[in-house]
């Protein structure tokens, strides 16, 4: 299964590694928050409500960051804005471990969401445009699974910290561990080039081109692509942010076995990213993204209100965590192949971040409902609502595996 990664060039395999360093340290950095919240709410006395507009403002300003970011890797190179982002996400998570109150934190948590953001917009298309066609889909997807790596790192720094300090002191450990993805910088300047085809692009003035993906002949497959990002995002987000809350609140877990419960369910999303990568290639990205939405209705229902102990519920969470993260495997790969590389960065850090910042209402909602209608129904309404519309926008775009980035250029998007 991993033969074809002999045949990568030493330029794709550092840049895979790059990349896939940036999202696990993405992950941890912005995991750290969901199991920062019960600590939050006994410490500080906030409510769930407090809670979720805590994780909303984060994901919310990363939709601006991403868009800026992806306009400017445009003008300025995919790995020079990769940097810039990694740092400055990097520092803000820090800071967050000094906010004395949640006006401190909310705006921190803002800050944040600028780098968060534009990581994600930087990286994909860096990974896009250096991988060949044959191998995008995945290579990216493999590079995706850093996404579970950084979040188990973080379920397992809050098991131990939980075990070993005071709860009010073990949440601000966790946030200073955050400033940990600044080291990867150093690396990524000295190892990692800009891709070949990304040199066409640069010279595009800066703001106007934040604009260039809501003009024709991008638009039509912008708000789409946007629709389809708004479905998965809300509700991985619906599902996920009070996930250990859920866990601690209504299964009873302690902290130790909060964290445990989670981790099962992130080692089924790493394999999940993982089989992701490769039904993209085998059987295309619509049909992957098909089969991780439908299945994780199944399973979501099944996890939150399916009457089973907690030793039946922790297989279900694994499955869950497999085909509900299996989504965002081909996500960067299908955008960098609807967009021509003059508007890639803005085209894709548009789609995916306005997808984010929407999607980012989700955990705010179910953090107001949880009160009227019970956590488990609120998270279960937006994450079903989020993933009904990610299968009517998916219906209105086209399949994209196996296409050239080279037939793109001067083409108009599909």
């Amino acid at each position: 299964m991993l033969a074809w990664f002999n045949d990568l060039t030493p330029k794709e395999r550092r840049t895979m590694a790059a990349c896939f360093g940036g999202w696990s340290l993405d992950a941890l950095d912005v995991q750290i928050f969901s199991f920062v919240i019960p600590s939050l709410l006994a410490i500080w006395g906030i409510t769930t409500a407090d809670a979720g507009v805590l994780a909303t403002v984060t994901l919310v300003v990363s939709s601006v960051g991403g868009w800026i970011a992806g306009a400017l890797s445009d003008r300025f190179g995919r790995v020079r804005v990769l940097q810039v982002t990694i740092l400055w996400y990097a520092c803000f998570t820090f800071l967050c471990g000094f906010a004395q109150d949640f006006n401190q934190l909310f705006i921190l948590k803002a800050l944040q969401g600028l780098g968060f953001g534009g990581e994600w917009a930087a990286g994909a298309v860096l990974m896009g445009e250096v991988i060949r066609d044959k191998y995008r889909g995945r290579a990216v997807g493999l590079v995706q699974t850093g996404w579970s790596v950084g979040w188990g790192a973080a379920a397992l720094l809050y098991t131990m910290l939980s075990a070993t300090l005071p709860e009010a002191i073990a949440w601000k450990v966790l946030f200073w561990i955050g400033l940990a993805p600044a080291a990867l910088v150093f690396w990524i300047r000295r190892y990692v080039e800009e891709p070949a085809i990304q040199h066409r692009a640069t010279g595009t003035p800066a703001f106007l081109h934040l604009f260039s993906a809501l003009k024709t002949p991008y638009l039509s497959t912008t708000w789409r692509v946007a629709l389809m990002v708004t479905g998965a995002q809300g509700s991985s987000y619906a599902l996920t942010t009070f996930l250990p809350t859920y866990l601690k609140t209504a299964r009873h877990l302690t902290s130790v076995g909060t964290g445990s419960y989670l981790m099962v369910l992130i080692l089924g999303a790493f394999f999940g990213f993982l089989s992701g990568a490769y039904l993209s290639d085998a059987i295309g990205r619509k049909s992957t993204f098909m089969v991780s939405a439908i299945g994780s209705v199944i399973l979501m229902l099944v996890y939150l209100f399916a009457p089973l102990s907690n030793d039946l519920i922790l297989p279900v969470g694994f499955l869950l965590g497999y085909i509900n993260l299996m989504m965002f495997s081909p996500m960067g790969p299908f955008m960098t192949e609807l967009f021509p590389t003059a508007v890639r960065g803005v085209g894709q850090g548009f789609c995916y971040n306005v997808g984010r910042g929407i999607g980012a209402v989700f955990p705010a909602m179910v953090g107001f409902l949880a009160a009227r209608l019970g956590l488990a129904a609120a998270i279960a309404l937006f994450t079903f609502c989020g993933l009904a519309l990610m299968i009517v926008a998916l219906l209105m775009l086209p399949e994209t595996r196996g296409r050239s980035l080279e037939s793109l250029e001067g083409q108009p998007a599909e």
